[in-house]
């Protein structure tokens, strides 16, 4: 299982929202450029990241910052928040970008997606965040009648092949990921699922790992210091015989 760390930029910032409330953002890092070179100096492979004022405002405010962290880091890198055309899609993709994510749209402009993926395949990735088992958009703010399982079904039958999944209740919480929407996903669909929201400490990697999951999104923990990513880096490699209920029980 990959470890992806998360830096969330909004105004030009490095933030951390809470349950994807804006009113909550707080600024976790002085500098975007250090914190991504801290990342790889941690062993990452790849980072995630998001323009917050995108994802509410469908804008891409603060591409150029992402695209020069990005290409600066040396990591491959995915992003979201306010990719809603092909447009946005080709301007990412074709700077440096290693995946992009696609939210809303997937929602409210699934044909934009076939589109996408027809065009670039696994290089489009599906952002999946749900309140209470449904689907949100437009920055979380934006409630659908989608449940979450149904829409994954959506994306894998037009050939998506990466979806990152979140409960927005866990996320920026440090309470731990939703475990059990984790497994139904990953059950239910054939994509590649990387887990988004709660990962608070280790054992919560090893929780994740155990479920057999392509990918886990790390924020806050690794800014309070609650979780070392190296050391969460290395444990996320560990083979599925050495990750099991024991060694997580006696964490």
């Amino acid at each position: 299982m990959i470890i992806l760390p998360a830096i969330d930029i909004k105004d030009g910032e490095c933030v951390r929202l809470q349950k994807g409330d804006y009113n909550t953002v707080e600024k976790v890092a002085e500098n975007a450029y250090e914190t991504a070179q801290s990342f790889k100096a941690a062993g990452a492979q790849w980072m995630h990241m998001v323009d917050l004022d995108g994802a509410k405002d469908a804008t891409v405010q603060n591409k150029d910052l992402i695209i020069d962290v990005a290409k600066s880091s040396g990591l491959n890198v995915e992003v979201g928040g306010g990719i809603r055309n092909m447009e946005r899609v080709e301007m990412y993709l074709n700077n440096g970008i290693s995946r992009v994510i696609l939210g809303s749209a997937a929602v409210k402009n699934p044909d934009f997606v076939k589109d996408a993926v027809k065009a670039y395949g696994e290089r489009i990735a599906v952002g999946i965040d749900a309140m209470n088992g449904m689907v949100c958009a437009e920055g979380w703010t934006d409630q659908s009648e989608i449940e979450f399982i149904e829409l994954a079904k959506r994306m894998e039958d037009i050939g998506v092949q990466y979806i990152i999944f979140t409960d927005i209740s866990k996320d920026g919480m440090l309470s731990g990921p939703n475990l059990d929407q984790l497994d139904r996903l990953q059950n239910s669909v054939s994509c590649n699922i990387i887990a988004s929201g709660g990962i608070s400490c280790l054992k919560d990697i090893l929780n994740v790992s155990a479920l057999k999951l392509y990918g886990t999104i790390t924020g806050r923990a690794i800014y309070t210091g609650d979780l070392d990513l190296k050391t969460a880096i290395q444990a996320s490699s560990l083979s599925d015989e050495i990750v099991n209920k024991e060694i997580v029980d006696e964490l």
